[in-house]
């Protein structure tokens, strides 16, 4: 049993003692020392004796060094403590901090971590990205090479697929008051004839068809280019898309945008085009879409998304009433206006006016984070 001194404390040169006072040397030099591994520090010390200097570095070093860059102060406080036993704490300079810059490009050259283990002393990682910049910038303000970097990250847009009920029937694995009669008597007859376990069906569900009208006139043109690439990224990634532009007349892109090449998708659909950049008759080119394919079915309880500032020349009456008609068979009509982000914007336009009173959601379209919002939108 270790000897108490006078006031009931351990001796000074008890295991306590010593590993207290060394710990209060760890902390002076900034190093982590709970009490814990003080604790178990005692323990190693009662075990193993303070006779051989080895042995009480090493449980020191393993039981109170707690990362690989604590390493160095360790040792010169074990000297000063245990070899020159100078209770003092210790002069410790730190090492000069190295700055690297760390960028979101997988391509750079200068951006190796693996060449950060070789730097002496704390390295401090900056890290930047020109992404997130870009995400809240008007397509309309962009140079070329920003919108090169945009048309890249709007090819990686992900889109989930929505969900409706189905008249397929499927099985079920619990009770849903539909008896599947075929089951159930094959599994009756692998129990004698008796029906002791019932099978059930239930509706399936399968992909809503997302439907996307994009207008492609002059006063679209700083933001065709950035749409149509995020209606690429919708007919590649998802099933059940359909695509098409709205100038004078109306065009199906589908099957030009449905490469997984973006650069070939839209040189396909630039060829199969028209009219890029000239006049707007919204409620004649809905109206094509509607009786051609929307009302027979493309658009029947479909999701569809109309990308446009709403400048119509033609009859504004003609685009309500074809607005109403589309909006009567499809599940949800989405507008998307680049122009509702600019302050104090009202839609005045008489084409936009005419069309608000059937959209479901009207949504901004100016720049990528407004594009991943209606992305989100879109699968909900």
């Amino acid at each position: 049993m270790v000897e108490r001194d006078s006031v009931g404390l351990p001796p000074l040169n008890s295991p306590e003692r010593m590993a207290v006072a060394f710990a209060r040397l760890l902390r002076a030099a900034e190093l982590d020392v709970p009490v814990g591994t003080v604790t178990m520090f005692v323990d190693a010390l009662r075990t193993l004796g303070m006779a051989d200097r080895d042995r009480v570095y090493w449980a020191g070093r393993a039981t109170l060094v707690r990362r690989p860059e604590d390493q160095p102060v360790y040792d010169r406080a074990f000297r000063v403590f245990w070899e020159d036993v100078v209770g003092v704490p210790i002069p410790i300079e730190p090492e000069p901090p190295t700055i690297t810059l760390v960028t979101d490009d997988p391509d750079d050259p200068d951006d190796d971590p693996g060449e950060l283990t070789e730097v002496a002393g704390p390295v401090l990682q900056v890290r930047w990205s020109d992404a997130e910049v870009l995400r809240h910038q008007d397509f309309a303000e962009c140079s070329d090479e920003e919108l090169d970097e945009l048309h890249r990250l709007l090819s990686d847009l992900r889109f989930v697929t929505e969900t409706r009920p189905s008249r397929r029937l499927v099985p079920a694995k619990r009770d849903t008051r539909r008896p599947d009669l075929a089951r159930t008597v094959r599994r009756a007859l692998r129990a004698g004839g008796e029906p002791i376990d019932i099978a059930y069906r239930r509706s399936s569900r399968r992909p809503r068809r997302l439907v996307l009208l994009l207008d492609i006139s002059g006063s679209m043109e700083p933001y065709a280019r950035a749409l149509i690439r995020f209606a690429h990224a919708a007919v590649s990634g998802r099933v059940r898309v359909e695509a098409f532009t709205i100038g004078t007349r109306l065009t199906r892109v589908t099957r030009e945008l449905a490469s997984h090449d973006p650069d070939a998708a839209l040189t396909a659909a630039t060829h199969a085009v028209t009219d890029w950049s000239g006049g707007t008759r919204l409620g004649e080119a809905l109206g094509t879409f509607n009786d051609e394919w929307g009302v027979r079915g493309m658009a029947r309880g479909a999701v569809v998304v109309l990308l446009s500032d709403g400048w119509d020349r033609g009859d504004p009456e003609r685009l309500g009433e074809e607005m109403a008609r589309l909006s009567r068979v499809a599940h949800r009509v989405v507008w998307v206006n680049p122009l509702k982000h600019t302050p104090g914007y009202a839609p005045l336009a008489r084409g936009m006016a005419a069309a608000l009173p059937y959209v479901d959601e009207f949504v901004e379209g100016h720049d990528l984070a407004s594009l991943e919002n209606l992305a989100r939108r879109i699968r909900t």
